[in-house]
């Protein structure tokens, strides 16, 4: 495996609606973000309980900046700062998928480009490696598994690392501490 972003058209989407608002400080990056969204969606279907979608699913990624991010962080977490990922689930979490033929609307992911830029180069991580982990963390997050206790945080880091594997991505979490000690 290796750190490098998986290749456009590598995984097809199944039945899944992105709405996607990139800024224009992350389109000068030139990652190809609606195809590391595909992707990143695509191994979540893959791996997790979207598999059981029998519709439509639909989540929302916006690719911002840090002020923007430390704006939403202050309002909904009451944390003045930025920080990379921000999820927002559309249900909660007893709630089952919808029948058939009905969308199931995930919720919403953003990303800061400034801090993500910040920490993939702290981590010596290619941008759009670190990226399409933080868009898996983020799908994550709005099927309501969670980092807070040590038992979770392990459960969801195993289960990023199962699907970036599926993106070619090497685990991100080797020879670092585990994600409940950055909260």
């Amino acid at each position: 495996m290796n750190d490098e972003p998986p290749s456009p058209g590598l995984w097809a989407t199944p039945v899944a609606a992105i709405d996607l608002d990139v800024e224009p400080v992350w389109e000068a990056a030139g990652l190809g973000l609606q195809e590391l969204a595909e992707a990143a969606i695509a191994a979540v279907f893959e791996e997790e309980v979207l598999a059981q979608a029998a519709g439509e699913v639909e989540v929302a990624l916006r690719f911002t900046n840090d002020a923007t991010v430390a704006e939403l962080n202050a309002t909904w977490r009451g944390q003045a700062k930025p920080t990379d990922v921000l999820s927002f689930p559309a249900t909660a979490a007893d709630e089952p998928a919808p029948p058939p033929g009905v969308p199931w609307l995930l919720g919403d992911v953003v990303l800061a480009f400034e801090t993500c830029a910040r920490d993939a180069e702290a981590l010596a991580r290619p941008l759009a490696a670190h990226v399409s982990h933080l868009v898996v963390h983020g799908l994550l997050h709005l099927l309501h598994h969670d980092h807070q206790e040590p038992g979770e945080a392990a459960a969801m880091e195993a289960l990023e690392v199962r699907i970036l594997a599926r993106l070619g991505i090497d685990d991100p979490y080797r020879d670092r501490p585990l994600i409940t000690e950055n909260l």
